[in-house]
């Protein structure tokens, strides 16, 4: 679900508002978009509500990154009103769609048809350890 439609407390707010930051931190030309999904009925049948979800953006392709875009789902599974985070999928994208996807739920690997440098792999598990880090300190 968008990152826009789920910041609806103070406490939720501000752990997105520390994503979009935390992602800039290794990433300085990212634009954080807390709306990447249109909220038409197709793409709404296709939306998580249990996961935030934040795209960012890059002034142009990047090389290194092999993607244009990347669009973070972080995952939750809710028992009782109680929210647990399970994992995060990232995947990047350029002018043809998904060239490659990073998953915390099975084995950390990247993979797709154009990966990223191993420098941008490893920020990509640095942030998502951060990620967790957050939501469980």
């Amino acid at each position: 679900m968008n990152a826009s439609e789920k910041a609806k407390g103070l406490e939720i707010t501000s752990k997105i508002a520390s994503i979009v930051n935390l992602f800039k931190e290794y990433f300085p030309d990212a634009k954080g978009d807390l709306k990447p999904w249109h909220n038409d009925p197709d793409t709404i049948n296709l939306v998580d509500p249990d996961s935030i979800d934040i795209g960012f953006h890059f002034p142009g392709w990047s090389h290194k990154i092999q993607a244009r875009s990347i669009l973070i789902q972080i995952r939750f599974h809710s028992l009782d009103e109680e929210y647990r985070l399970i994992g995060m999928e990232t995947a990047g994208f350029n002018h043809g769609g998904e060239v490659w996807r990073l998953s915390t739920i099975d084995n950390w690997q990247i993979e797709g048809k154009s990966l990223p440098y191993e420098e941008i792999k490893d920020k990509l598990k640095l942030f998502s350890r951060d990620v967790f880090q957050l939501f469980y300190d």
